[in-house]
This record gives C-alpha cells, sequence and structure tokens, in this order.
C-alpha cells in the first residue's frame, strides 16, 4: 500500500468527517526539524561554528546534535545517517495527545509511517504529504525530570 495519502482518496472523504477533525485535536507549535547527516563532527562545525548556532544538547553516541535558533525553543536535530535508516527532512508538530490525534489522522485517510513511538517526553509518529514530504507528531506527555 502506498505510504502517502491517496488524493482521491482524501477527496471522497465525507465533508462532515473533515469538519469534525478539525475541531479535534489541534496542532499546538513546531516542535523540532530533523536533518539527515553524513557526517557528525562537520555538522558540528557547521551549524555550531560557521552558522554560530547554540547547541541544545549533543547525544552523538546515539546519532543526534540538537541545535537552537536564537530564544525558540524547537530546535534543528541533526539525525547521523549511519545509525538512522530512511532519513528525511522532517517537520515534527506538537498535540497534546499523540494516541488521539494519530487515531483521528488515520480516520481522515493519513496512513503513517509507523505505530507511534515512545520517546524521552512522550510520544510521536510520522508520515509523508501527498507529495513525499515527511512530518511527524509528538506530545510531552511524560515529564522530564533531571538526574
Amino acid at each position: 500500500m502506498d505510504k502517502k495519502l491517496n488524493k482521491n482518496v482524501y477527496s471522497t472523504i465525507d465533508l462532515s468527517v473533515r469538519r469534525n477533525a478539525q475541531m479535534g485535536i489541534k496542532m499546538k507549535n513546531y516542535d523540532n526539524f530533523f536533518l539527515p547527516v553524513g557526517d557528525m563532527e562537520e555538522a558540528k562545525k557547521y551549524y555550531g561554528e560557521l552558522l554560530g548556532l547554540q547547541m541544545k544538547f549533543d547525544f552523538t553516541d546515539k546519532g543526534m546534535i540538537a541545535y537552537n535558533v536564537g530564544n525558540e525553543e524547537p530546535a534543528i536535530i541533526l539525525k547521523d545517517k549511519s545509525k538512522f535508516e530512511d532519513l528525511k527532512p522532517t517537520i515534527w508538530f506538537e498535540v497534546s495527545d499523540v494516541m488521539k490525534k494519530y487515531e483521528e489522522m488515520k480516520g481522515m485517510g493519513i496512513v503513517f509511517l509507523s505505530e507511534p513511538f515512545k520517546i524521552k517526553t512522550g510520544y510521536a509518529v510520522e508520515f509523508e504529504d501527498p507529495f513525499g514530504n515527511r512530518l511527524g507528531i509528538t506530545d510531552y506527555l511524560i515529564p522530564v525530570t533531571s538526574a
């Protein structure tokens, strides 16, 4: 089955279903922007030194480094191509509850790349729009405690 929303499916979804979904759980904010990189050390120099972005976190051992842009909470998260499969530039949106939004979006015909998965702060899941752009939703239902 095609991993993208079939345009014909979308056009046949009952208008009342689409209106109800619009009244459901909303996309609250941008969450993060994910970019694939081939060399983490080179990426650190480029984003940190050349662009002058402040590092938010460095999980190089897990294949990720994040940089803040100004005072914005959403970060640019660089993901190591050697540690993650099938990477594409990806935008995540924050929602109040991934599981509920996931079911709502599935009901509208959106096909997800996986089931929702647990992350440090909550849950997330990714999908692609009809044009091949990768998007995701995440929530913050798990409180992060400092060690």
